[in-house]
Parts: structure tokens; C-alpha cells; sequence
């Protein structure tokens, strides 16, 4: 286990962005039978998903989100230091999107720039990246962009994952912070790496006119190379098996008790399993937030989407949270921050 902690570093700000398009999943009565739709959305609880226009990408929302976070804290842009980009889906192979985006908002060119590739972890892992970055002497702000446009990759015929993936982007300002803390435990198993793949078009399977073939695999579900696959029984049985140890390991380590924590951000893959973790954690499934119900599963943005959707009007005196995120890799990141200084921008629509 990785165990980190890293002294005087602070969330000052949140944003997100969402398309203006929604698909409600009851009309997806053409992949599935009436009665089997109703159930599937009951379980999983995702009601309706934001898809992006063609010409849309993650970076996109991205960049209307920091657009709004600086513009709303009155952040002078040549004070960011770093800006980091994580997504899957992002613009290009060539070059990385964190240098355009870094030109689309005015920052400095003295602005270190870099993208960061992971799945529905990979906003506690960047996080973790981001505020490593504010321990040197020399960097004072970090920018922090999570998007996923995950609606280009996934097959509308897919049963396994048409009605789970939304897109969303997000913003995140970090700044050195006296007396704040972040903590967090850090996981892979690689093992698993072939549990949630889109197989096609990187190096070691060549796009080639082949990726394109649609197909039906073997446990049903449809997709060609390029479109993401999904074991959905080894993703769901290894959540429930390492979420709520992550988060005993994150009190242990921390010396805290859950009840210190007045919410829990789990990534939203599945209401299902949310619920499960908070009756195996004994928490109050009232202080658990839930998005998935309008956004879907937006891979990596759904944890900051989630805060500011649900917990921007949060009148609490205690904001210090845990959030939790998991999936493809396989990896899994647990980690606990205090939202008592953190600006949250209202939820944007593009």
C-alpha cells in the first residue's frame, strides 16, 4: 500500500461543467425489454446521463469549468504554476492536451503542463500528483482538470455500458495551505488490467480497418476495437471486495474515525454498490452523496462533479470528507480532505 501525506496543500476551489443534452434511460427501449430496462435502472440507479455534441470533448468542458472556477475566485492566471489534464479521452495522441488547454485559458508559458491517463481512480490519483507538486519550494498554485467524454468510446447498442456513461468536466484549484493536510492510500493490480479495456488503436494493437468491425463478444456485449469493453461481473466483485478496506486502511493510517468524516464521495459507478459500502462501512448512507442518478458514470470526474452538484450548498461546520475512487487498471485510490476553505462554483451547462 502506498500511504501518503502531504502537509500545508488545500483545495481552494471546485468547478464542473456538463452538456446540455440529456438522454434519459428509459428510452433505450430498443437494447432492452421494457420490463428489464425498468429493473437495470433501479439497480444501478442512473436515470439519465449529459452527452456531448460530436465536436465536443473533454477538454472542452474542461476549460469552461477552469474558465468559470478563475473567473469566480478572481484568480490571476499567471499565478498557476502547474496545470495537469486527466482524462482518457483526451483530444489527441499527439500532442498532449494539457498545453492546448493551458493556451485556451491564458496562462503563463512558463506553465508546466501535463496530461494524466486513468480510470475512475484517476482523480484521487492526480490529486495525490497535484498536491506532490505543491510541496516544492517554487509552486504555489496547481490547476487540476478532470473531463471524460466517455459517450465517444462506448457502442449505443452495448447493454453492458449504454446506460451507464455521461460526460462531464471538471476544475479543481490546489494552493499551498498552513496547517491543511491530504492524505491518501494508493492501489493497483494490474492482473486485472484487461477487465475494463478499449483494446484497439494504441500500440500494441494497431488501429487497423479491422478495429472497426462491429462484433458481439463472448459474454454479449457489442462493440468493435475501438469502443470500450466491459467485464461487469470482475469489476463489480472486485469493488465490494477492496472499497471499504481502503477506506479502514485510510483511518488506520490517519488515526481517524469514519464519524470525523461528515460525507463520503464515492466515484458513481453503481447505486448499488455505494449503498453497499456505506452499510459495510456502518455510515450514514444519508451523508453519502449520489449524482449517478443525473450524470451517469462520468469515469474519473464524477468525485469532484459530485461535490459540486451535491455539496455546494452544504451548511455543515465539519467539511472534512473521504473520497474514494476505483476502477480499470486495476486500481483504486482512497483519500480524505477538508473542504472548509473551498470555494464551489455553481454547475454549468455547455
Amino acid at each position: 500500500m502506498a500511504f501518503i501525506t502531504i502537509p500545508n496543500v488545500g483545495i481552494k476551489g471546485i468547478a464542473a461543467c456538463v452538456p446540455d443534452t440529456i438522454i434519459r434511460n428509459d428510452s433505450l427501449g430498443n437494447i432492452f425489454p421494457e420490463e428489464e430496462l425498468k429493473k437495470i435502472i433501479d439497480s444501478v440507479g442512473i436515470k439519465e446521463r449529459r452527452i456531448v455534441n460530436d465536436d465536443v470533448c473533454a477538454s472542452d468542458l474542461c476549460y469552461k469549468a477552469a474558465d468559470k472556477l478563475l473567473n469566480d475566485m478572481n484568480i490571476d492566471r499567471a499565478s498557476i504554476d502547474v496545470l495537469i489534464f486527466m482524462s482518457q479521452t483526451a483530444d489527441f495522441k499527439i500532442p498532449a492536451t494539457a498545453p492546448i488547454l493551458q493556451h485556451r485559458l491564458g496562462l503563463s508559458k512558463d506553465t508546466l503542463c501535463f496530461d494524466v491517463s486513468l480510470a475512475c481512480s484517476g482523480y484521487v490519483y492526480a490529486l495525490t500528483t497535484a498536491m506532490t507538486y505543491l510541496n516544492l519550494p517554487n509552486i504555489n498554485r496547481v490547476l487540476l482538470l478532470d473531463g471524460e467524454t466517455f459517450s465517444k468510446i462506448v457502442n449505443p447498442k452495448d447493454k453492458t455500458n449504454a446506460l451507464l456513461y455521461g460526460d462531464a468536466g471538471t476544475a479543481t484549484l490546489l494552493e499551498k495551505s498552513d496547517g491543511e493536510e491530504f492524505n491518501a492510500v494508493l492501489h493497483s493490480d494490474g492482473e486485472g488490467w484487461d477487465a475494463v479495456v478499449v483494446k484497439g488503436g494504441g500500440a500494441r494493437f494497431p488501429f487497423t480497418a479491422d478495429s472497426l468491425i462491429e462484433k458481439e463478444r463472448a459474454d454479449g456485449s457489442i462493440g468493435n476495437d475501438l469502443e470500450i469493453y466491459m467485464n461487469g461481473i470482475d469489476v463489480f466483485n472486485f469493488t465490494l471486495r477492496v472499497v471499504p478496506k481502503s477506506i479502514k486502511e485510510l483511518l488506520e493510517k490517519t488515526n481517524t474515525i469514519i464519524s470525523d468524516y461528515e460525507s463520503i464521495v464515492f466515484h458513481q459507478a453503481n447505486k448499488f454498490m455505494i449503498e453497499f459500502f456505506a452499510k459495510k462501512l456502518k455510515y450514514d448512507m444519508a451523508k453519502v452523496p449520489i449524482s449517478l442518478d443525473k450524470f451517469g458514470n462520468t469515469s474519473s470526474a464524477t468525485i469532484p462533479l459530485t461535490i459540486v452538484s451535491e455539496l455546494r450548498d452544504w451548511q455543515n461546520e465539519n467539511k472534512k470528507i473521504i473520497i474514494s475512487g476505483f476502477g480499470a487498471g486495476l486500481s483504486w485510490a482512497t483519500a480524505s480532505v477538508d473542504l472548509s476553505k473551498t470555494f464551489i462554483s455553481e454547475l454549468i451547462e455547455y
